[in-house]
């Protein structure tokens, strides 16, 4: 979520619309960086927007990536590189991250840094000391890097609102937005309109009734998801974690597909929809 709209373009791989890359050192230990780098360097710099993240250095020494302690996220990148990662929020870190990336993915100049994952879904009990290290060290470097040109933006990646609430209470640094996964969606939106905490305990009855006028109206569910998403004026952009190459086309292919007005308003009549949330026109 943030305050500006991310502008799209045409993507010579899809045939649709992709303007906004996504990526961070911790996907796979640098891994993810260097392949979308290869891949965008058959793109023109200008005609896309680059993200990725700060607060987990990459290290030259090696480990099994099998046996890395990564929560939930484990598994996702059980194939990464060997190199270790640290949990770092300071400032020189922060640099050093930054200065990483930009090799890795073999450009001058980034257009969004977000601090990655200072939460208590990574760090427990302890989330509140690295968002204070975070507080005098990267968020620093980063609005001085973004006065410099290097960046253009930055803010939070996260998956708890805690740390956006505590961000957003700051007189200073002030970031240009946040990127929240999960808390703002056509499942889960209603406690996010209102202080953007988590939202309900009943997430498989709403699954099926979603799933259901879906069908009744012979509109997909990604479709759906993906278009409310947007229809907020604080979302920015939505990005999806594509499993395969062919995920990417069918997600264009989703924001793209029309979706009846009727559809909206039969969630909205259910009670599947909050009353306050903005609908797609």
């Amino acid at each position: 979520m943030s305050a500006g709209r991310a502008s799209a373009h045409r993507s010579p791989t899809t045939g649709g619309l992709a303007g906004l890359y996504d990526t961070a050192p911790f996907y796979g230990a640098g891994l993810a960086e260097l392949r979308l780098g290869e891949l965008l360097s058959r793109q023109p710099r200008d005609t896309y927007v680059l993200s990725t993240k700060v607060g987990r250095v990459v290290l030259d020494e090696v480990e099994d990536p099998a046996a890395r302690e990564l929560g939930e996220k484990g598994g996702l990148f059980a194939h990464g590189r060997p190199n270790r990662m640290v949990d770092d929020y300071s400032a020189d870190a922060t640099l050093r991250s930054v200065e990483d990336s930009l090799k890795r993915l073999g450009t001058d100049r980034l257009d969004i840094v977000w601090g990655h994952d200072i939460a208590q879904d990574f760090h427990g009990d302890h989330w509140l000391h690295h968002f204070e290290t975070a507080r005098t060290g990267a968020f620093r470097v980063l609005s001085k890097l973004r006065d410099e040109g290097v960046i253009g933006a930055w803010g939070l990646g996260v998956n708890k609102a805690e740390p956006i609430e505590l961000t957003l209470d700051l007189d200073e640094p002030r970031p240009d937005g946040f990127l929240l996964a999960g808390r703002y969606t056509l499942l889960d939106h209603d406690r996010a309109l209102q202080r953007l905490l988590p939202a309900s305990s009943e997430t498989v009855e709403r699954v099926r009734r979603i799933r259901e006028t879906a069908e009744r109206h012979g509109v997909g569910v990604k479709a759906a998801a993906l278009q409310f998403s947007l229809a907020h004026s604080a979302s920015a952009a939505v990005i999806r974690g594509a499993t395969r190459p062919s995920r990417i086309a069918e997600d264009v292919a989703a924001l793209h597909e029309e979706v009846p007005a009727a559809f909206w308003a039969d969630l909205r009549a259910s009670g599947l929809v909050g009353a306050a949330a903005p609908l797609p026109a």
